[in-house]
């Protein structure tokens, strides 16, 4: 039996006794086992960050109506992870590369259990949830007083003095935001996650063999797919659940979840996951500092002292006290030198731009556009959307290695699998609703369809002889198919075992509890955004892969983690943080009608003008994609000018056989001279 050489360490030679090939010293070195656990952990720390991260998305309606906040601060909540990320996400990546890596990602991770537990904090300090209603404290109260009370001097004196003064706790709200804790505590977790990408993808790269390299990474990130679709499945099932479930009588509650002001338990899906994160940061403290580097990644004329010098790095402490000009500065401006690497951040960072607003306001706009509450739009992400992402990963990382795709390949597999889905995308500008039947804002109450944007239209003859607040949010449908604000603006005026009667001089109709159902229409269209959605979200996947190894094959192996952290940061501060906000300030301005807080200023958004939510949700995304696509035109040329030009150093260097093939099979960063580990040591480099 003859042992493979590329899979015995460098610096220790083939066993010639027969006996030591049953050995467990050959077997460990053949099968890899500590690169197999710390494949295994950190996919296990991408579930974990997926999944509390998709947690965060799917509750954002939750935190809009429980903090009474627009959706453009939600924008700012759900970007402060990334400004984590920020504060740190340099240097991490720099001089975390050169310290021990899975300790330093394990760190990470309790950083990030902490602040996820934080940001549910406000729900066991804020106190209970209070249902913002007109008619139904009528309906609930032993008094029975009719929602459209007669007219009295006493009755006109005591409304307008209810509506200057704010309601009790209104000062202690001010005097303190709850929402700045999960501010805060998704700050915290930025800060947490910020090694586990850069230092984990580097570790894999470094010491699996170049062939396996993209089909390792590809099977990292497609496990950390599950962690969305655990993510957007918990947050259904706590959407469902009230959010002062034990605290308060159920059958008090008459709201239910299809209601705008329904609140589910988002507190609750916080808990869990951040005791998940937590385990994930244990096996990270058991994983060795460094690996046997395989052979392909060496000259053979190398000596094993200089194949090894992974070893010979500094220390700790030594590295705390070098200078950062001598060695972070030079590394950076090298790597913003060079043309094709600062082509690849345009072009993700505007990618990325579309890609987070589009996600983080998918399941509001599933709510708001076709009608389904926001336990079933998670519910949808989870289960159809997320599992054709990471089908579309894998998929591409299998065709990254089946292929042997080099660096060209794998640019233009990326760039034609992008081009069709957003030819796709446009489709989905002709699957609109008509916006729902509301009495003074999207149609009068003669029934002429138009929209308003004043409290005024609110009111007509048929509840002129009420006293009503046209800042109320307590909807009730008609049996003529058309929802009112509230049972006075109405014009009901008796309340009868929970239906109320329309005594206005126009008809007699009976009203129930809630939104008018969705038209027909609109639920048969729904079927088919659903499956254009998954076949959208499939093809682009299929190059998220093949574009990921891009990245570190263009770059000097040396610069590789710290290209990693460079992109991380630029596309979490030029797109994490502000694409969530200004698609959600956007969003905002297609509001047309605003919920109040108690202090009288404005909430979160009952309802949106879905045509116009459509046009710029929709407009924006695919505007900022075509954008992208024109520049990856120049990336293209630039890419082809340095594959010759690196086939043109191999020439010169006198590895024609060897260098040349492996550009072209993506290969090129796995053979370095010995030149290039000698330079390395005296620079005190660490091969990333």
């Amino acid at each position: 039996m003859r042992i493979p050489q590329n899979t015995w360490p460098v610096n220790q030679p083939p066993p010639n006794n027969p006996d030591t090939l049953c050995s467990f010293d050959y077997f460990s070195h053949f099968f890899s086992p500590s690169l197999q656990m710390f494949l295994a952990a950190l996919s296990f720390a991408y579930f974990s960050k997926a999944l509390s991260g998709s947690y965060m998305k799917s509750t954002i309606t939750q935190l809009e109506r429980r903090f009474d906040i627009p959706s453009y601060l939600i924008g700012v909540i759900d970007g402060s992870f990334e400004m984590g990320n920020l504060l740190v996400i340099a240097f991490v990546s720099y001089f975390g590369a050169k310290l021990h890596r899975p300790k330093i990602i394990a760190m990470g991770c309790v950083l990030m259990s902490l602040g996820t537990f934080l940001i549910a904090m406000p729900h066991f300090i804020i106190g209970r949830y209070n249902v913002q209603t007109s008619a139904r404290e009528s309906f609930n109260s032993t008094a029975k007083f009719p929602p459209c009370p007669a007219t009295s001097p006493e009755f006109t004196e005591a409304d307008d003095r209810s509506s200057i003064l704010p309601s009790a706790g209104c000062e202690r709200e001010s005097s303190v935001s709850m929402w700045a804790y999960v501010f805060l505590g998704n700050v915290l977790r930025g800060i947490g996650e910020t090694p586990v990408q850069p230092l984990g993808i580097s570790y894999i790269d470094d010491y699996a063999r170049p062939e396996n390299a993209a089909l390792y990474i590809g099977c990292v990130q497609t496990i950390s797919i599950i962690g969305p679709v655990i993510g957007y499945l918990l947050g259904s099932l706590c959407a469902k659940i009230y959010v002062d479930i034990g605290y308060v009588d159920m059958e008090t509650i008459t709201i239910t979840p299809g209601d705008a002001r329904w609140v589910g338990a988002w507190w609750l899906g916080y808990l869990i996951a951040g005791t998940i994160t937590l385990t994930s940061a244990v096996p990270f403290w058991f994983l060795p500092k460094s690996l046997p580097v395989p052979v392909e990644k060496h000259d053979a004329s190398c000596t094993p002292e200089q194949t090894r010098f992974i070893k010979d790095s500094p220390s700790a402490m030594e590295i705390i006290l070098l200078d950062p000009l001598t060695e972070f500065v030079p590394a950076l401006k090298s790597l913003l030198g060079s043309p094709v690497y600062i082509i690849y951040l345009c072009v993700t960072i505007i990618q990325f731009n579309s890609l987070i607003g589009m996600v983080t306001y998918k399941p509001k706009y599933i709510e708001q556009h076709y009608g389904q509450s926001a336990s079933k739009a998670n519910f949808l992400m989870g289960m159809i959307n997320i599992p054709a992402v990471a089908l579309g990963m894998f998929s591409g990382g299998v065709v990254m290695k089946k292929f042997k795709l080099g660096i060209m390949g794998a640019a233009k597999f990326a760039f034609g699998t992008s081009l069709l889905g957003y030819f796709l995308s446009l489709f989905f500008l002709a699957m609109g609703c008509d916006n729902a039947k509301v009495a003074g804002i999207t149609m009068s109450y003669t029934g002429v369809e138009g929209l308003s944007y004043h409290e005024r239209a609110l009111f007509s003859e048929c509840n002129s002889g009420c006293l009503c607040s046209g800042k109320d949010w307590d909807p009730v449908c008609g049996e003529n198919g058309i929802t009112y604000v509230s049972a006075c603006l109405a014009g009901l005026t008796r309340v009868s075992t929970g239906m109320f009667c329309d005594s206005s001089r126009y008809t007699n109709l009976t009203a129930s509890l809630g939104h008018c159902p969705i038209r027909d229409s609109c639920d048969r269209m729904f079927p088919y955004f659903l499956f254009l959605s998954v076949i959208t979200s499939f093809i682009i996947s299929l190059g998220g892969t093949p574009g990921f190894v891009l990245l570190i094959r263009c770059i000097k192996p040396e610069l590789k983690s710290l290209a990693l952290g460079v992109h991380t940061l630029a596309t979490r501060t030029l797109a994490g943080i502000p694409a969530p906000i200004y698609f959600g300030a956007i969003i905002d301005t297609t509001c047309l009608k605003w919920g109040n807080t108690k202090c009288g200023g404005r909430g979160a958004c009952r309802i949106y003008n879905t045509t116009a939510y459509r046009m710029v949700y929709l407009g924006l995304t695919l505007g900022l994609r075509t954008v992208a696509f024109f520049l990856c035109i120049l990336g293209f040329a630039l890419l082809q000018r340095y594959v010759r030009q690196e086939e043109k150093t191999a020439l010169a260097n006198g590895d024609v056989e060897v260098e040349s093939d492996s550009l072209r099979k993506e290969e090129g960063n796995s053979v370095l001279h010995c030149d290039k580990f000698v330079c390395a040591l005296n620079c005190r480099e660490t091969r990333l």
